[in-house]
Protein backbone atom coordinates (compact mmCIF):
# COMPACT_ATOMS: atom_id res chain seq x y z
CA UNK A 1 0.00 0.00 0.00
CA UNK A 2 2.77 2.71 0.89
CA UNK A 3 4.41 1.42 -2.30
CA UNK A 4 1.67 2.33 -4.61
CA UNK A 5 1.13 5.68 -2.52
CA UNK A 6 4.67 6.64 -3.54
CA UNK A 7 4.14 5.77 -6.96
CA UNK A 8 0.85 7.79 -7.71
CA UNK A 9 2.82 10.69 -5.63
CA UNK A 10 5.89 10.25 -7.84
CA UNK A 11 3.70 10.29 -11.09
CA UNK A 12 1.77 13.32 -9.79
CA UNK A 13 4.87 15.42 -9.32
CA UNK A 14 7.14 14.55 -12.93
CA UNK A 15 3.25 14.94 -14.60
CA UNK A 16 3.07 18.36 -14.56
CA UNK A 17 7.57 19.04 -15.12
CA UNK A 18 6.39 16.86 -18.58
CA UNK A 19 3.49 18.76 -19.37
CA UNK A 20 6.04 22.10 -19.18
CA UNK A 21 8.68 20.55 -21.07
CA UNK A 22 6.45 19.77 -23.83
CA UNK A 23 4.94 23.64 -23.43
CA UNK A 24 8.07 24.97 -23.55
CA UNK A 25 9.58 23.12 -26.49
CA UNK A 26 6.71 24.09 -28.45
CA UNK A 27 6.93 27.74 -27.78
CA UNK A 28 10.41 27.85 -28.44
CA UNK A 29 9.65 26.10 -31.96
CA UNK A 30 7.17 28.72 -32.86
CA UNK A 31 9.62 31.69 -31.84
CA UNK A 32 12.29 30.16 -33.79
CA UNK A 33 9.59 29.51 -36.97
CA UNK A 34 8.58 33.19 -36.34
CA UNK A 35 12.07 34.31 -36.47
CA UNK A 36 12.83 32.76 -39.76
CA UNK A 37 9.78 33.92 -41.40
CA UNK A 38 11.09 37.56 -40.18
CA UNK A 39 14.38 37.14 -41.83
CA UNK A 40 13.33 35.86 -44.77
CA UNK A 41 10.82 38.76 -45.06
CA UNK A 42 13.38 41.45 -44.23
CA UNK A 43 15.82 39.83 -46.59
CA UNK A 44 18.98 40.23 -44.39
CA UNK A 45 22.24 41.11 -45.59
CA UNK A 46 23.09 38.39 -47.26
CA UNK A 47 20.31 37.79 -49.18
CA UNK A 48 21.24 39.31 -52.98
CA UNK A 49 18.40 38.83 -56.14
CA UNK A 50 21.53 39.66 -58.86
CA UNK A 51 21.57 37.00 -61.92
CA UNK A 52 24.93 35.96 -60.65
CA UNK A 53 23.73 34.57 -56.78
CA UNK A 54 20.33 33.59 -57.81
CA UNK A 55 22.01 31.11 -60.25
CA UNK A 56 24.42 29.99 -57.64
CA UNK A 57 21.52 29.52 -54.98
CA UNK A 58 19.21 27.59 -57.38
CA UNK A 59 22.06 25.51 -59.36
CA UNK A 60 20.64 26.53 -62.08
CA UNK A 61 23.91 26.83 -63.61
CA UNK A 62 24.53 22.86 -63.75
CA UNK A 63 21.27 23.22 -66.39
CA UNK A 64 24.81 24.49 -68.87
CA UNK A 65 27.63 23.41 -67.07
CA UNK A 66 29.22 20.38 -65.61
CA UNK A 67 31.32 21.59 -63.28
CA UNK A 68 31.54 24.88 -60.88
CA UNK A 69 34.21 25.77 -61.65
CA UNK A 70 33.69 26.06 -65.57
CA UNK A 71 30.56 28.23 -64.74
CA UNK A 72 33.04 30.35 -62.81
CA UNK A 73 35.34 30.35 -65.70
CA UNK A 74 32.40 31.46 -68.19
CA UNK A 75 31.54 34.11 -65.81
CA UNK A 76 34.84 35.97 -65.63
CA UNK A 77 35.27 35.28 -69.26
CA UNK A 78 32.14 37.70 -69.78
CA UNK A 79 33.45 40.66 -66.78
CA UNK A 80 35.05 43.09 -68.82
CA UNK A 81 36.96 43.46 -65.64
CA UNK A 82 37.90 39.79 -65.40
CA UNK A 83 36.02 39.34 -62.09
CA UNK A 84 32.65 39.00 -60.39
CA UNK A 85 31.10 39.28 -56.83
CA UNK A 86 29.17 36.28 -55.65
CA UNK A 87 27.36 38.51 -53.07
CA UNK A 88 25.48 35.51 -51.28
CA UNK A 89 28.84 33.93 -50.23
CA UNK A 90 31.10 37.38 -49.17
CA UNK A 91 33.12 36.52 -52.33
CA UNK A 92 35.20 38.17 -55.15
CA UNK A 93 36.45 36.10 -57.75
CA UNK A 94 39.02 37.39 -60.21
CA UNK A 95 40.70 36.03 -63.09
CA UNK A 96 42.75 39.07 -63.36
CA UNK A 97 46.76 39.36 -63.61
CA UNK A 98 47.27 42.49 -62.28
CA UNK A 99 44.55 41.80 -59.32
CA UNK A 100 46.38 38.17 -58.69
CA UNK A 101 49.78 40.31 -58.11
CA UNK A 102 47.67 42.67 -56.16
CA UNK A 103 47.11 40.23 -53.56
CA UNK A 104 49.54 37.97 -53.14
CA UNK A 105 52.32 40.57 -53.59
CA UNK A 106 51.18 44.04 -53.54
CA UNK A 107 49.18 43.67 -50.41
CA UNK A 108 50.57 40.43 -49.13
CA UNK A 109 49.57 41.68 -45.69
CA UNK A 110 46.05 42.59 -46.39
CA UNK A 111 44.99 39.03 -47.61
CA UNK A 112 46.17 36.68 -45.18
CA UNK A 113 44.14 33.02 -45.04
CA UNK A 114 41.98 34.25 -42.45
CA UNK A 115 40.45 33.17 -39.47
CA UNK A 116 37.04 32.48 -41.59
CA UNK A 117 39.14 30.38 -44.08
CA UNK A 118 41.25 28.55 -40.82
CA UNK A 119 37.53 27.56 -39.43
CA UNK A 120 36.36 25.87 -42.45
CA UNK A 121 39.76 23.56 -42.99
CA UNK A 122 40.79 23.25 -38.68
CA UNK A 123 39.29 20.03 -38.30
CA UNK A 124 40.87 18.83 -41.08
CA UNK A 125 43.97 20.79 -41.72
CA UNK A 126 44.87 21.88 -37.77
CA UNK A 127 47.52 24.78 -37.57
CA UNK A 128 49.22 22.80 -40.95
CA UNK A 129 50.86 25.16 -43.60
CA UNK A 130 48.00 25.61 -45.54
CA UNK A 131 46.22 27.04 -42.78
CA UNK A 132 47.84 29.55 -40.85
CA UNK A 133 49.30 32.82 -41.09
CA UNK A 134 51.78 34.89 -39.03
CA UNK A 135 54.52 33.75 -37.37
CA UNK A 136 53.10 29.67 -36.86
CA UNK A 137 53.10 30.08 -41.20
CA UNK A 138 56.76 31.55 -41.58
CA UNK A 139 58.03 28.68 -38.97
CA UNK A 140 56.86 26.05 -40.95
CA UNK A 141 57.81 27.68 -43.91
CA UNK A 142 61.32 28.39 -43.33
CA UNK A 143 62.15 24.80 -41.92
CA UNK A 144 60.51 23.07 -44.75
CA UNK A 145 62.23 25.83 -47.37
CA UNK A 146 65.76 24.97 -45.55
CA UNK A 147 64.92 21.16 -45.34
CA UNK A 148 63.77 21.16 -48.86
CA UNK A 149 66.77 23.37 -50.04
CA UNK A 150 69.38 20.57 -48.89
CA UNK A 151 71.42 18.51 -51.52
CA UNK A 152 70.96 15.60 -49.20
CA UNK A 153 67.29 15.66 -49.25
CA UNK A 154 66.74 15.98 -53.24
CA UNK A 155 69.44 13.68 -53.60
CA UNK A 156 67.15 10.85 -51.13
CA UNK A 157 64.43 12.04 -53.02
CA UNK A 158 65.80 11.55 -56.66
CA UNK A 159 66.25 7.76 -54.90
CA UNK A 160 62.84 6.84 -53.93
CA UNK A 161 61.19 8.22 -57.17
CA UNK A 162 63.99 5.99 -58.79
CA UNK A 163 62.78 3.19 -56.38
CA UNK A 164 59.19 3.42 -56.64
CA UNK A 165 59.09 3.39 -60.43
CA UNK A 166 61.64 0.74 -61.15
CA UNK A 167 59.34 -1.48 -58.21
CA UNK A 168 55.83 -0.83 -57.99
CA UNK A 169 54.69 1.80 -60.78
CA UNK A 170 56.30 0.64 -64.28
CA UNK A 171 55.97 -3.51 -63.31
CA UNK A 172 51.75 -2.75 -62.19
CA UNK A 173 51.75 -1.09 -66.02
CA UNK A 174 53.29 -3.87 -67.61
CA UNK A 175 51.21 -6.28 -65.35
CA UNK A 176 48.42 -4.37 -66.91
CA UNK A 177 48.98 -4.37 -70.67
CA UNK A 178 50.06 -7.63 -70.54
CA UNK A 179 46.70 -8.91 -69.13
CA UNK A 180 45.44 -7.09 -71.74
CA UNK A 181 47.29 -8.54 -74.67
CA UNK A 182 45.28 -10.44 -76.92
CA UNK A 183 42.01 -9.83 -75.32
CA UNK A 184 39.16 -7.46 -77.39
CA UNK A 185 39.12 -4.99 -74.56
CA UNK A 186 42.16 -5.49 -72.58
CA UNK A 187 42.65 -4.85 -68.63
CA UNK A 188 41.26 -1.36 -67.50
CA UNK A 189 43.30 0.42 -64.59
CA UNK A 190 41.56 3.89 -62.65
CA UNK A 191 44.99 6.11 -63.41
CA UNK A 192 43.82 8.41 -61.08
CA UNK A 193 44.26 5.76 -58.02
CA UNK A 194 47.25 4.52 -59.60
CA UNK A 195 49.15 7.67 -59.13
CA UNK A 196 47.59 8.69 -55.82
CA UNK A 197 48.70 5.45 -54.32
CA UNK A 198 52.18 6.19 -56.31
CA UNK A 199 52.61 9.51 -54.80
CA UNK A 200 51.15 8.29 -51.10
CA UNK A 201 54.20 5.94 -51.11
CA UNK A 202 56.49 9.02 -52.52
CA UNK A 203 55.63 11.73 -49.76
CA UNK A 204 55.70 9.14 -47.12
CA UNK A 205 59.35 8.07 -47.60
CA UNK A 206 60.68 11.57 -48.31
CA UNK A 207 58.93 13.69 -46.17
CA UNK A 208 58.57 11.17 -42.89
CA UNK A 209 61.14 8.85 -43.75
CA UNK A 210 58.38 5.49 -43.80
CA UNK A 211 57.52 3.09 -45.95
CA UNK A 212 53.33 2.71 -45.78
CA UNK A 213 54.02 -0.59 -45.91
CA UNK A 214 55.50 -0.75 -42.57
CA UNK A 215 52.54 0.88 -40.69
CA UNK A 216 50.68 -1.00 -37.92
CA UNK A 217 47.44 0.11 -38.82
CA UNK A 218 44.10 -1.71 -37.75
CA UNK A 219 42.64 -1.19 -41.49
CA UNK A 220 44.54 -1.62 -45.05
CA UNK A 221 45.98 1.94 -45.51
CA UNK A 222 43.67 2.18 -48.28
CA UNK A 223 40.94 2.66 -46.15
CA UNK A 224 42.88 5.52 -44.65
CA UNK A 225 43.28 7.12 -47.70
CA UNK A 226 39.71 6.83 -48.50
CA UNK A 227 39.09 8.65 -45.34
CA UNK A 228 41.78 11.53 -46.20
CA UNK A 229 39.98 11.96 -49.69
CA UNK A 230 36.31 12.14 -47.89
CA UNK A 231 37.66 14.52 -45.49
CA UNK A 232 38.90 16.73 -47.84
CA UNK A 233 35.56 16.73 -49.98
CA UNK A 234 33.38 17.44 -47.02
CA UNK A 235 35.72 20.08 -45.57
CA UNK A 236 35.87 22.16 -49.10
CA UNK A 237 31.86 21.51 -49.39
CA UNK A 238 31.89 23.84 -46.46
CA UNK A 239 33.23 26.97 -48.29
CA UNK A 240 30.07 26.31 -50.82
CA UNK A 241 27.19 26.79 -48.20
CA UNK A 242 26.14 30.42 -48.40
CA UNK A 243 25.38 30.83 -44.03
CA UNK A 244 28.89 29.55 -42.28
CA UNK A 245 26.15 29.14 -39.65
CA UNK A 246 24.64 26.13 -41.18
CA UNK A 247 27.77 23.79 -40.91
CA UNK A 248 28.89 25.01 -37.92
CA UNK A 249 25.08 23.93 -36.33
CA UNK A 250 25.51 20.48 -37.95
CA UNK A 251 28.94 20.20 -36.58
CA UNK A 252 27.55 21.07 -32.85
CA UNK A 253 24.78 18.64 -33.25
CA UNK A 254 26.89 15.98 -34.92
CA UNK A 255 24.55 15.61 -38.33
CA UNK A 256 24.54 14.82 -41.95
CA UNK A 257 27.75 15.37 -43.99
CA UNK A 258 29.43 17.14 -40.28
CA UNK A 259 29.18 13.21 -38.91
CA UNK A 260 30.63 11.87 -41.79
CA UNK A 261 33.94 14.81 -41.86
CA UNK A 262 34.32 13.88 -38.12
CA UNK A 263 34.59 10.09 -38.81
CA UNK A 264 37.14 10.73 -41.29
CA UNK A 265 39.12 13.14 -39.74
CA UNK A 266 39.44 10.37 -36.55
CA UNK A 267 40.82 8.20 -39.19
CA UNK A 268 43.13 10.32 -40.54
CA UNK A 269 43.96 11.08 -36.96
CA UNK A 270 44.85 7.40 -36.24
CA UNK A 271 47.17 7.38 -39.78
CA UNK A 272 49.43 10.56 -38.66
CA UNK A 273 49.26 9.48 -34.84
CA UNK A 274 51.21 6.36 -36.80
CA UNK A 275 53.21 7.85 -38.46
CA UNK A 276 54.49 9.97 -35.86
CA UNK A 277 54.80 7.10 -33.50
CA UNK A 278 56.88 5.19 -36.27
CA UNK A 279 59.15 7.87 -36.65
CA UNK A 280 59.99 7.97 -33.26
CA UNK A 281 60.08 4.46 -32.71
CA UNK A 282 63.38 5.11 -35.20
CA UNK A 283 64.88 7.38 -33.18
CA UNK A 284 62.47 10.69 -34.05
CA UNK A 285 64.75 13.76 -34.93
CA UNK A 286 68.08 12.35 -34.01
CA UNK A 287 68.04 9.47 -36.57
CA UNK A 288 66.29 10.75 -39.82
CA UNK A 289 67.36 13.34 -42.52
CA UNK A 290 63.14 13.42 -43.39
CA UNK A 291 61.08 16.46 -43.01
CA UNK A 292 59.12 15.22 -40.11
CA UNK A 293 62.19 14.21 -38.25
CA UNK A 294 63.08 18.17 -39.00
CA UNK A 295 59.99 19.24 -37.37
CA UNK A 296 60.52 16.74 -34.41
CA UNK A 297 63.48 18.68 -33.34
CA UNK A 298 61.62 21.60 -33.24
CA UNK A 299 58.17 20.48 -31.70
CA UNK A 300 57.11 18.97 -28.90
CA UNK A 301 53.33 19.01 -29.15
CA UNK A 302 51.76 15.89 -31.11
CA UNK A 303 48.63 17.64 -32.20
CA UNK A 304 50.07 19.95 -33.76
CA UNK A 305 53.18 17.52 -35.61
CA UNK A 306 49.73 15.47 -36.65
CA UNK A 307 48.72 18.73 -38.38
CA UNK A 308 51.85 19.08 -40.47
CA UNK A 309 51.60 15.85 -41.36
CA UNK A 310 48.49 15.88 -43.04
CA UNK A 311 49.37 19.27 -44.73
CA UNK A 312 52.48 17.13 -46.26
CA UNK A 313 50.25 14.63 -47.22
CA UNK A 314 47.95 16.61 -49.23
CA UNK A 315 50.91 18.47 -50.55
CA UNK A 316 52.39 15.64 -51.45
CA UNK A 317 49.80 13.34 -52.74
CA UNK A 318 46.91 14.83 -53.62
CA UNK A 319 48.70 17.61 -56.02
CA UNK A 320 50.87 15.31 -57.28
CA UNK A 321 48.25 13.00 -58.48
CA UNK A 322 45.73 15.54 -59.89
CA UNK A 323 48.58 17.07 -62.01
CA UNK A 324 49.15 13.03 -63.39
CA UNK A 325 46.13 12.12 -63.67
CA UNK A 326 45.33 15.25 -66.24
CA UNK A 327 48.25 15.01 -68.34
CA UNK A 328 47.62 11.70 -69.08
CA UNK A 329 44.43 12.28 -70.05
CA UNK A 330 45.50 15.05 -72.23
CA UNK A 331 48.44 12.82 -73.78
CA UNK A 332 45.16 10.54 -74.18
CA UNK A 333 43.88 12.78 -76.81
CA UNK A 334 47.00 14.42 -78.00
CA UNK A 335 48.85 11.19 -79.15
CA UNK A 336 51.28 14.09 -81.24
CA UNK A 337 52.54 15.09 -77.74
CA UNK A 338 53.40 12.04 -76.34
CA UNK A 339 55.14 11.44 -79.55
CA UNK A 340 57.30 14.44 -79.13
CA UNK A 341 58.46 13.61 -75.75
CA UNK A 342 59.69 10.36 -76.75
CA UNK A 343 61.76 11.97 -79.46
CA UNK A 344 62.79 14.59 -76.31
CA UNK A 345 63.89 11.98 -74.37
CA UNK A 346 65.93 9.85 -77.42
CA UNK A 347 67.93 12.55 -78.34
CA UNK A 348 68.61 14.05 -74.37
CA UNK A 349 69.07 10.53 -72.87
CA UNK A 350 69.65 8.22 -75.45
CA UNK A 351 67.31 5.23 -75.29
CA UNK A 352 69.70 2.33 -74.31
CA UNK A 353 67.50 -0.13 -73.26
CA UNK A 354 65.01 2.43 -72.20
CA UNK A 355 67.11 2.96 -68.86
CA UNK A 356 66.37 5.90 -66.37
CA UNK A 357 69.44 6.10 -64.63
CA UNK A 358 70.74 8.76 -62.32
CA UNK A 359 72.21 10.42 -64.76
CA UNK A 360 68.97 10.57 -66.42
CA UNK A 361 67.50 12.05 -63.50
CA UNK A 362 70.27 14.80 -63.98
CA UNK A 363 68.90 15.36 -67.40
CA UNK A 364 65.59 15.88 -66.91
CA UNK A 365 66.33 20.10 -66.58
CA UNK A 366 67.12 19.61 -70.30
CA UNK A 367 63.84 17.78 -71.62
CA UNK A 368 62.27 21.53 -72.02
CA UNK A 369 59.10 19.86 -74.36
CA UNK A 370 58.44 17.50 -71.27
CA UNK A 371 58.31 20.81 -69.10
CA UNK A 372 56.49 22.36 -71.66
CA UNK A 373 54.42 19.59 -71.84
CA UNK A 374 53.61 19.94 -68.41
CA UNK A 375 53.17 23.29 -67.30
CA UNK A 376 50.46 23.11 -70.14
CA UNK A 377 49.00 20.53 -68.27
CA UNK A 378 48.55 22.45 -65.48
CA UNK A 379 47.81 25.75 -67.10
CA UNK A 380 44.71 24.00 -68.63
CA UNK A 381 44.06 21.34 -64.83
CA UNK A 382 45.80 22.76 -62.29
CA UNK A 383 45.81 20.55 -59.38
CA UNK A 384 44.50 23.06 -56.73
CA UNK A 385 41.23 25.00 -58.91
CA UNK A 386 41.07 28.15 -56.85
CA UNK A 387 42.70 30.18 -53.66
CA UNK A 388 41.47 32.12 -51.55
CA UNK A 389 42.39 34.65 -48.71
CA UNK A 390 40.20 37.03 -46.76
CA UNK A 391 40.96 41.01 -46.35
CA UNK A 392 42.25 42.29 -43.10
CA UNK A 393 40.91 45.97 -44.20
CA UNK A 394 38.90 47.90 -47.05
CA UNK A 395 40.76 47.80 -50.12
CA UNK A 396 40.29 48.88 -54.00
CA UNK A 397 41.45 45.98 -56.22
CA UNK A 398 43.27 47.59 -59.52
CA UNK A 399 40.66 46.12 -61.55
CA UNK A 400 38.46 49.09 -59.67
CA UNK A 401 36.29 46.37 -57.54
CA UNK A 402 35.75 47.75 -53.86
CA UNK A 403 36.46 45.35 -51.30
CA UNK A 404 35.33 45.61 -47.67
CA UNK A 405 36.88 43.88 -44.54
CA UNK A 406 36.25 40.34 -44.52
CA UNK A 407 35.35 40.02 -48.18
CA UNK A 408 36.64 36.52 -49.20
CA UNK A 409 38.99 36.88 -52.27
CA UNK A 410 39.86 33.94 -54.68
CA UNK A 411 42.07 34.04 -57.68
CA UNK A 412 40.67 31.22 -59.45
CA UNK A 413 43.77 29.79 -61.71
CA UNK A 414 41.60 27.12 -63.59
CA UNK A 415 39.28 29.54 -65.22
CA UNK A 416 42.63 32.10 -65.81
CA UNK A 417 43.73 28.99 -67.35
CA UNK A 418 40.82 29.63 -70.33
CA UNK A 419 40.78 33.36 -70.60
CA UNK A 420 41.53 34.55 -74.27
CA UNK A 421 42.63 37.89 -72.70
CA UNK A 422 45.40 36.02 -70.90
CA UNK A 423 46.84 33.12 -73.27
CA UNK A 424 44.73 34.47 -76.65
CA UNK A 425 42.17 32.61 -78.64
CA UNK A 426 43.91 29.44 -78.39
CA UNK A 427 43.45 29.22 -74.72
CA UNK A 428 41.17 26.12 -74.81
CA UNK A 429 44.26 24.17 -76.77
CA UNK A 430 46.76 22.12 -75.38
CA UNK A 431 49.43 23.33 -77.07
CA UNK A 432 52.83 22.83 -74.96
CA UNK A 433 54.92 25.01 -77.77
CA UNK A 434 53.33 28.07 -76.26
CA UNK A 435 55.67 28.03 -73.51
CA UNK A 436 59.32 27.02 -76.28
CA UNK A 437 61.11 29.49 -77.52
CA UNK A 438 64.09 28.77 -79.80
CA UNK A 439 63.56 25.41 -78.31
CA UNK A 440 63.85 26.08 -74.82
CA UNK A 441 61.23 26.30 -71.83
CA UNK A 442 59.81 30.02 -70.94
CA UNK A 443 58.34 30.55 -67.77
CA UNK A 444 55.43 32.77 -67.35
CA UNK A 445 54.94 35.48 -64.71
CA UNK A 446 53.41 33.18 -61.33
CA UNK A 447 50.71 36.04 -61.53
CA UNK A 448 49.66 34.61 -64.99
CA UNK A 449 50.71 31.45 -63.97
CA UNK A 450 49.25 31.34 -60.36
CA UNK A 451 49.66 27.37 -60.09
CA UNK A 452 52.35 27.25 -57.69
CA UNK A 453 50.87 30.42 -55.94
CA UNK A 454 53.00 33.38 -56.11
CA UNK A 455 54.93 36.39 -53.84
CA UNK A 456 55.50 35.14 -50.56
CA UNK A 457 53.28 31.89 -50.31
CA UNK A 458 54.79 30.38 -53.65
CA UNK A 459 54.93 26.25 -53.19
CA UNK A 460 58.11 25.27 -51.35
CA UNK A 461 57.82 21.67 -52.99
CA UNK A 462 57.59 23.09 -56.60
CA UNK A 463 61.15 21.71 -57.66
CA UNK A 464 60.79 18.28 -55.94
CA UNK A 465 57.03 17.87 -57.20
CA UNK A 466 58.22 18.70 -60.69
CA UNK A 467 60.83 16.29 -60.36
CA UNK A 468 58.94 13.81 -59.09
CA UNK A 469 56.08 13.73 -61.55
CA UNK A 470 58.41 14.77 -64.86
CA UNK A 471 60.26 11.32 -63.99
CA UNK A 472 56.88 9.29 -64.02
CA UNK A 473 55.98 11.19 -67.68
CA UNK A 474 59.24 9.86 -69.30
CA UNK A 475 59.33 6.11 -68.25
CA UNK A 476 55.69 5.85 -68.51
CA UNK A 477 55.62 7.54 -71.58
CA UNK A 478 58.83 5.87 -73.25
CA UNK A 479 57.29 2.38 -72.38
CA UNK A 480 53.54 3.05 -73.09
CA UNK A 481 50.83 3.72 -74.61
CA UNK A 482 47.82 5.01 -72.15
CA UNK A 483 44.45 4.83 -73.74
CA UNK A 484 41.65 6.68 -71.76
CA UNK A 485 38.27 5.21 -71.68
CA UNK A 486 35.06 6.95 -71.77
CA UNK A 487 37.11 10.04 -70.77
CA UNK A 488 37.74 13.21 -72.49
CA UNK A 489 39.68 16.18 -71.70
CA UNK A 490 36.96 18.39 -73.27
CA UNK A 491 34.64 17.92 -70.98
CA UNK A 492 35.70 16.58 -67.53
CA UNK A 493 33.78 16.40 -64.92
CA UNK A 494 35.25 17.13 -61.94
CA UNK A 495 34.40 15.90 -57.67
CA UNK A 496 34.63 18.89 -55.24
CA UNK A 497 37.80 18.82 -52.81
CA UNK A 498 40.93 20.57 -52.03
CA UNK A 499 42.41 19.65 -55.30
CA UNK A 500 41.27 18.52 -58.22
CA UNK A 501 39.71 15.17 -58.75
CA UNK A 502 38.07 13.73 -61.41
CA UNK A 503 34.63 11.96 -60.77
CA UNK A 504 34.79 8.50 -61.16
CA UNK A 505 38.55 8.50 -61.03
CA UNK A 506 40.41 7.50 -65.06
CA UNK A 507 39.91 4.49 -66.12
CA UNK A 508 42.82 3.43 -69.26
CA UNK A 509 43.81 0.91 -71.20
CA UNK A 510 47.79 0.37 -70.50
CA UNK A 511 49.81 -1.14 -74.40
CA UNK A 512 53.40 -1.99 -74.30
CA UNK A 513 54.73 0.24 -77.02
CA UNK A 514 57.30 -2.18 -79.72
CA UNK A 515 60.31 -0.96 -80.42
CA UNK A 516 61.69 -0.58 -84.21
CA UNK A 517 64.04 -3.20 -83.52
CA UNK A 518 62.06 -6.05 -81.20
CA UNK A 519 59.88 -4.86 -78.25
CA UNK A 520 60.49 -2.01 -75.85
CA UNK A 521 61.21 -3.07 -72.29
CA UNK A 522 59.77 -1.69 -69.33
CA UNK A 523 61.30 0.95 -68.08
CA UNK A 524 64.41 -0.23 -65.66
CA UNK A 525 65.21 2.38 -63.50
CA UNK A 526 68.25 2.22 -61.37
CA UNK A 527 70.18 4.37 -58.76
CA UNK A 528 73.53 4.75 -60.56
CA UNK A 529 75.09 4.31 -64.14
Amino acid sequence: MAAELVAVALHDAVQPQVVATVLFVSAACTVALAALLAVLRLRPPWWCACPVCEAYLTASWAGEFDNLCDWYAHLLRASPAQTVHVHVLRNVLTANPATVDHILRGRFDNYPKGAPFSAILADFLGRGIFNVDGDAWLFQRKLAAAELASPALRAFAVRVVASELRSRLIPLLHSASREGKGKSKGKVLDLQDVFRRFAFDCICKISFGLDPGCLELSLPVSSFENAFDMASTLSARRATVPLQVIWKLKRFFNLGDERKLRNSVRLVDRLAEEVIRQRRKLGGAASGSDLLSRFMGSIDDDKYLRDIVVSFMLAGRDTVASALTAFFLLISDHPEVAAAIRDEVVRVAGDEDHRLTASTFNKLKDMHYVHAALYESMRLFPPVQFDSKFAAGDDKLPDGTAVAKGTRVTYHAYAMGRMESVWGPDCGEFRPERWLQDGRFVPESPYRYPVFQGGARVCVGKEMALMEMKAVIVAVVRSFDVEAIERSSRRPKFAPGLTATFAGGLPVRVRRRARVSGHAQPANLTQGE
